[in-house]
């Protein structure tokens, strides 16, 4: 019957034998193996080596080996195995992904993101109008903001500061409105003493108007056009017109309510903005944007600089050519004024119309006049009083100008100045001193 390696493994070494002095048995095994040099074979040993090592080689086995080793040596499986065990690394086989879940997570993924994109940008196009308000209104709290500063270092508090700015501003508003509303009330009343007065010309062939009746048929035309789709066209133009002055009176309600708002919680809002900027930076931070807050304060004192000057222009322009209703019209201009781009443009037209009372050669005048004014006002007045108060180069006034109103009209060119000031400063401080540094 042939042996097996459990009985013809050797009997385990004396304790004596291991130059250990203590008593033999598996804790003796044990401590003198802790004392004792392991001595490993070479790499290719045969089973002959691994037998002569005897009870010596007790360094870490395989895993065919390990079953045999802890039958032959009691110790092998003791405390020091335990331990040898826990520090071996485990070797663990490399799950290989699939490539076709990746591919598909990945596709996902990029599908996923383009529908939120989309759903985001629609989103923004439904409520751009709502954002545009909510802009102006926030410009109209931050401009408005050294005023309400100066009051609050007078003494008083911050929501009687916003009150006496809201009733300054109500006050200018009273005032236009009593300098506007007796000469539309006349005109309107003129309008309707001469309707007919027109209509007797217009059949008298022997009149101006009678006339060129006779020539074009302009009753007939009319009376035609409004038999044939002249109620609907009468009913759609008077939805059309009060569907636009319900959207003026909401749109002037949410940009006052928002503005009032914003005036009375600016210091908390922008408080609130600087926790988001890490602490070692905010300090830097707040310097920079408080710098920005008072040059889009000063810009507005400018504008306000400039529709003064082209209110009190407007006033003696007409006082003295004789255009009638001169401080009305100087006010009117001076609040268009205000409105970049297209505001003086609008007023010159308004004030050439209304110079048309006098005669058409003093309407004539007054376009020309007011296309001049236009020229010095955009290449001379503005570009030199935004330099003083904002420190902002005419070319860069002038193009910022015409590049916000035509991206967001008259919004953009309100905002265009401040935008180019704020976007200069940031410049100034962060990336002319890097790449001057470089």
């Amino acid at each position: 019957m042939p042996e097996t390696p459990a009985d013809t493994a050797p009997p385990p070494a004396p304790a004596d034998s291991a130059g250990g002095g203590g008593t033999g048995g598996p804790d003796g095994e044990a401590a003198a193996d802790t004392r004792r040099p392991v001595e490993r074979p070479p790499t290719g040993a045969g089973s002959a080596g691994a037998a002569s090592a005897g009870p010596a080689s007790t360094g870490p086995a395989t895993a065919a080996e390990a079953p045999d080793d802890a039958a032959a040596n009691p110790a092998a499986s003791g405390p020091d195995a335990a331990r040898r065990a826990e520090r071996r690394p485990v070797r663990r086989p490399l799950a290989l992904p699939s490539r076709r879940a990746s591919w598909f997570r990945v596709g996902f993924g990029l599908g996923l993101g383009a529908i939120l994109a989309w759903l985001l940008v629609q989103t923004v196009l439904q409520i751009s109008e709502l954002l545009t308000l909510l802009l102006l209104a926030v410009f109209i709290a931050v401009s408005l903001e050294p005023v309400v500063a100066w009051l609050c270092r007078l003494g008083l508090r911050r929501a009687w500061s916003v009150g006496v700015v809201l009733v300054a501003f109500a006050g200018l508003l009273a005032a236009f409105l009593a300098l506007v509303i007796p000469p539309v009330t006349a005109a309107v009343s003129a309008l309707t003493d001469a309707v007919p007065r027109w209509r007797e010309q217009l059949h008298d062939h022997h009149s101006t108007l009678g006339r060129l009746e006779d020539h074009y048929h302009v009753i007939e035309k009319a009376q035609a056009q409004l038999g044939s789709s002249g109620a609907s066209a009468v009913a759609g133009g008077v939805l059309t017109t009060g569907q636009l002055v319900i959207s003026a009176v909401t749109s002037t309600v949410i940009v006052v309510t928002v503005t009032l708002y914003v005036m009375a919680a600016l210091p908390a809002i922008k408080q609130f903005g600087y926790r988001f900027v890490p602490g070692t930076r905010r300090p830097r931070v707040e310097h920079i944007a408080e710098e920005i807050l008072s040059r889009v304060g000063r810009y507005m004192l400018g504008n306000i600089a400039t529709s003064v000057i082209a209110g009190v222009a407007t006033f003696v322009w007409c006082e003295v050519i004789g255009v009638p209703y001169p401080a009305a019209l100087g006010f009117f201009v001076a609040l268009m004024d205000m409105v970049p781009v297209v505001g003086s443009t609008v007023g010159g037209v308004v004030v050439s119309l209304v110079a048309l009372a006098a005669s058409l050669p003093v309407a004539i005048a007054t376009a020309a006049f007011y296309i001049g004014f236009r020229i010095a006002e955009d290449y001379l007045i503005m570009p030199r009083a935004m330099k003083f108060a904002v420190n902002v180069h005419p070319v860069v006034t002038v193009v910022a100008v015409l590049a916000g109103g035509s991206l967001l009209g008259i919004i953009g060119g309100l905002v265009a100045i401040p935008a180019a000031v704020a976007l200069g400063i940031v410049l100034d401080e962060y990336v002319f001193p890097r790449t001057d540094a470089s």
